[in-house]
């Protein structure tokens, strides 16, 4: 008898939390360092705390789902188990768009950059090498993968110090140390607006949640991971506002894009900005290694579902033990990078998240506090109010989204409802055509 090939179980809580840290880019800060500066006037930190506050809620959803669900479909997941199949399809196929744009915008950003530091190669040379790399060290099996965005996450990190520590250096007074939660200059409105584009910032943590299978103690690690990767991030990143705000009380950049980068020869000079550049790209390969490494799984659950052909998207490698055919499908669909646009890849990753996080705070609803019946005074707050307070904030961020984004988006949502009540449609047909012949092979047996 042929035994089963399933996933391997080897990703301690270190690994895990590297593979989420790695795809949400601590590096990340800077690349929308001026937009979100712009967007909040200048309160950069009163912006990322808030942002922290409103995402934690998002993060204890998932939490919660990740211990009672230990699976590795994600939100799709959650949301099936917890409420009905179709919402859980629905949501499946949106934050299918965040993880198969998530690679695009990786090799993109990858070959725009390389191509500024070495013009005389084309940005499609790099983007095509990316692929291939990302291609063979995810088949190559997770472990691999996890030791590699360990490495580059804490390179990231220690980056962030040093810069930070060029900020105390250059701080010169005790003055205004309180500034920055004391000066309240502009309105409630106006943070907000800064906080609405910061939360982008934290876009990954859900990631973790489609290696349960593969996570030793999956039950107890993911939802610690995922805790403990909102933790990170928060530090690095109010730390860090805090620290440039007081350093700097007023900034003016020539170019919001590339805010980071005058911030960096600012702080250290050329040095510092060449470094800057260098653990950037590095940063780049890491969240596209651990994209691919995520959609390949979420792929390889709705093939196991038979929501995709079971027989393409549902195998595993027989000594990787990796899902090889959604590897190799994501890589030929990161090709897209050489004709799509950065901007439409971040609109589709955007949509895609918040789609997914606005379900998953409304499925704790579903599963814990209506189906299970978890109403004490404290269960309440953790499975009624804390869920609904992460919806509503998430629901509001995506109607800041603009107008072609939310099109985009509800085009591909169309287009997978489609593909769904036909597949059911065909797979009733086929399943009574089934029963009828067995009917009728019964009907003709001899007596």
């Amino acid at each position: 008898m042929k035994q089963e090939v399933t996933l391997r179980q080897s990703l301690t809580l270190v690994q895990v939390v590297a593979l989420g840290l790695a795809w949400m880019t601590p590096m990340i800060y800077f690349s929308v360092f001026g937009i979100a500066y712009d967007a909040s006037q200048g309160m950069i930190t009163e912006a990322y705390s808030l942002s922290v506050v409103a995402i934690f809620f998002t993060a204890y959803s998932y939490s919660v789902m990740a211990k009672i669900f230990p699976g590795s479909g994600s939100s799709y997941t959650y949301v099936k188990r917890s409420m009905h199949p179709i919402p859980g399809f629905t949501v499946g196929w949106a934050i299918l768009l965040d993880y198969l744009f998530s690679p695009i915008i990786a090799c993109l950003t990858f070959g725009i950059y390389l191509n500024a530091q070495f013009p005389s190669v084309p940005a499609y040379v790099w983007i095509i090498l990316l692929n291939i790399v990302l291609a063979v060290v995810n088949i190559a099996g997770i472990k691999f993968s996890a030791s590699l965005s360990k490495f580059f996450v804490l390179f990231q990190i220690i980056f962030i110090a040093l810069f930070c520590t060029y900020l105390v250096r250059g701080f010169s007074g005790f003055e205004g140390i309180v500034q920055p939660f004391t000066n309240m200059g502009v309105g409630l409105p106006t943070i907000l607006a800064g906080a609405s584009i910061i939360c982008f910032s934290f876009l990954g943590f859900d990631t973790v949640s489609t290696l349960s299978e593969e996570t030793i103690n999956a039950k107890k690690t993911i939802p610690r991971a995922i805790m403990l990767i909102i933790l990170i991030a928060s530090i690095l990143y109010v730390v860090t506002s805090y620290l440039i705000q007081i350093t700097y009380p007023s900034l003016v950049f020539v170019n919001l894009d590339s805010a980071g980068f005058e911030l960096m020869k600012m702080a250290g000079g050329a040095t510092l900005g060449a470094i800057f550049t260098t653990v950037l790209i590095f940063a780049i390969f890491t969240q596209g290694l651990t994209s691919v490494t995520s959609v390949s799984r979420l792929l390889y659950v709705l093939g196991r579902d038979s929501i995709l052909p079971k027989r393409f998207f549902g195998s595993l490698h027989p000594k990787y033990r990796t899902p090889v055919n959604n590897i190799v499908l994501v890589s030929i669909i990161s090709l897209l990078a050489l004709v799509i646009s950065l901007d439409m890849a971040v609109k589709f990753v955007s949509f895609g998240a918040l789609t997914a996080f606005a379900f998953v705070n409304l499925s704790v609803i579903a599963e814990c506090y209506i189906k299970r019946r978890q109403r004490s005074f404290k269960q309440t707050f953790q499975f009624l109010i804390f869920p609904l307070i992460g919806a509503s904030f998430i629901v509001w961020l995506i109607t800041l989204m603009d107008t072609s984004a939310l099109l985009l988006g509800c085009i591909w949502l169309a287009a997978g409802l489609a593909y769904y009540l036909f597949r059911t449609k065909v797979s009733k047909a086929l399943q009574g055509g089934a029963n009828l012949f067995e009917g009728s092979a019964r009907a003709i047996e001899p007596e």
